[in-house]
């Protein structure tokens, strides 16, 4: 019955995949971000199936059963944090711009340089966030089917590239919509059984009101401030929900489509805390596996065990799906150079690029999820490091007209050394043991935990700064004169809209 279920739903959204994919038309502009008219809707769903992946599922319910509610609630309520603040900033002025691809601002507002450094930061880091999702997705298969774990990850993988693959942006968002309304039914369906026949009864210290998790440090206060902050803040420069922005039909509509995906994000992945807690009262004490996969396996109906398993495997493959897409555009179009080309009749470089480079993606996600077997963590570490490292180019250079291209540099240079050497030193990574990157040594101790992500943050922003008001202030340039333009008109908007509140322009470029 559960393995009938769960191919019945991935053979009804590859279908649809497939179905909408005749919408691309040889062109990498419907296929990198939906013609750019798809409405709020539509966008809102997509930007949720980014939010709402297996980190912020099974992470949230594996650190909220080991560490309190707040440890794993942080994940979605940082990513609905991030949701919100690029809606009421940052999707008018981005939407605006017509932008292809995240570093496309980059190399507009600083330069070749910085383009190229951002871009190779963002890759890195949208692979160990597939790498997450691939991992949820290996347990699953794993603990149901009995699946070996790497098959489970190649599987799930290859699922998500075959439809994306072939209808892009467009597959990715109309397929979203059918993961998360399952996903979210399984939630409130969880939410509901839980409080019926248990009761939602959470042991002292652990729950929602516990708020000693947000002020004592003994109980992981920094380490959940330090997610919050990776993914409240850092997730702002995030490659796959800036396309979702960008594709968005106009800026009105990516802001609408901001707050839809926030409050749904928070109305899935909150009832999963609540109801992984209420469990710890009755479940084993030591459990053969993640506690909702214990959960969901010997004590839910079956029906709504399906239902949430077909949620959480759509959850993973929207948000691989749509990270391999945008990480594959990056590579194409930012590293290599490639740009679009549409012609009747004749193929789209651009397009075909970026299929191709879907593969090598692919193959390394996969290899990170094999060696590193953790869910929540590699979410926060991706979106952790880029909060060091592109997260003040990218907010300074919009509202701060003074900063300069040596200071972007500078600055991304500055927060990497910073959190890559914290890294090293520190012999836990949110909690869970540093078997990644540690470097033995009696100068960290595991109290430090959290601490190196406010520390690499505020260096970045120091430098900035600083390297700003020492070195000329530079022009906005790149090679489309009318892209330029726009960047510019974007940086008074957005400064006049966060100073007031109101929408400056109107109208919207061609594609670039």
């Amino acid at each position: 019955m559960i393995l009938l279920g769960v191919a019945v739903s991935i053979v009804v959204v590859v279908a649809v995949g497939f179905y909408v994919s005749k919408r691309i038309e040889g062109d990498s502009s419907n296929f990198l971000v939906g013609g750019r008219m798809l409405p709020y809707w539509l966008i809102g769903g997509a930007l949720m199936g980014s939010a709402v992946d297996t980190n912020a599922t099974l992470g949230n319910t594996d650190l909220a059963y080991e560490f309190g509610f707040w440890a794993g609630a942080s994940l979605p309520l940082g990513l609905a944090l991030c949701l919100t603040i690029t809606g009421v900033f940052f999707a008018k002025p981005m939407n605006r711009m017509g932008l292809t691809s995240f570093p496309d601002y980059y190399r507009l507002r600083f330069g070749r340089s910085v383009e190229v450094g951002a871009s190779a930061l963002l890759a890195v880091g949208f692979c160990m966030l597939v790498a997450g999702n691939l991992v949820a997705g290996g347990f699953l298969f794993n603990y149901f089917l009995g699946m070996p774990y790497w098959l489970g990850v190649v599987l799930i993988a290859g699922i998500a590239v075959a439809y994306t693959g072939t209808g892009g942006l467009i597959a990715d968002a109309y397929t979203a919509i059918i993961q998360m309304s399952l996903i979210l039914i399984g939630a409130i369906g969880m939410l509901v059984w839980m409080a019926y026949t248990h009761t939602l009864e959470i042991a002292d210290g652990t729950g929602p009101l516990a708020l000693g998790q947000l002020s004592d440090p003994d109980q992981g206060a920094v380490i959940n401030w330090a997610t919050l902050l990776a993914l409240g803040i850092g997730d702002i420069v995030a490659i796959d929900f800036m396309q979702r922005v960008f594709a968005a039909k106009s800026p009105t509509s990516a802001r609408r489509a901001c707050f839809v995906a926030a409050t749904g994000t928070v109305a899935i992945c909150v009832p999963f805390g609540l109801v992984v807690l209420a469990a710890k009262t009755f479940l084993p004490e030591d459990i053969d596996g993640p506690p909702l996969f214990v959960l969901l396996g010997e004590y839910a109906p079956t029906v709504l065990t399906v239902i949430v398993l077909c949620g959480l495997v759509g959850a993973s493959m929207s948000t691989a799906n749509g990270a391999i897409l945008a990480i594959s555009n990056v590579c194409v179009r930012n590293l290599g150079g490639i740009r679009r080309v549409h012609v009747p009749g004749q193929r789209d470089p651009l397009l075909r690029a970026t299929r191709i480079a879907m593969v090598p993606m692919t193959v390394f996600s996969i290899a990170f999820a094999i060696y590193v077997k953790q869910t929540g963590i590699l979410l926060t570490l991706a979106f952790d490091l880029l909060l060091a490292c592109l997260v003040v180019p990218f907010i300074l250079g919009l509202v701060w007209r003074r900063g300069t291209t040596a200071a972007a540099i500078a600055a991304m240079g500055v927060g990497l050394v910073v959190r890559l050497v914290l890294f090293m030193l520190t012999p836990t990574i949110y909690g869970v043991d540093n078997t990644i990157l540690y470097v033995r040594n009696d100068l960290v101790p595991a109290s430090f935990d959290g601490w190196p992500t406010f520390i690499a943050f505020a260096a970045a922003i120091v430098t900035y700064l600083a390297v700003s008001l020492m070195t000329r202030p530079a022009h906005l340039r790149g090679l489309d004169i009318q892209l330029a333009k726009d960047v510019d008109d974007a940086l008074d908007a957005t400064a006049e809209e966060i100073e007031h509140g109101v929408p400056v322009l109107a109208g919207k470029p061609g594609p670039a």
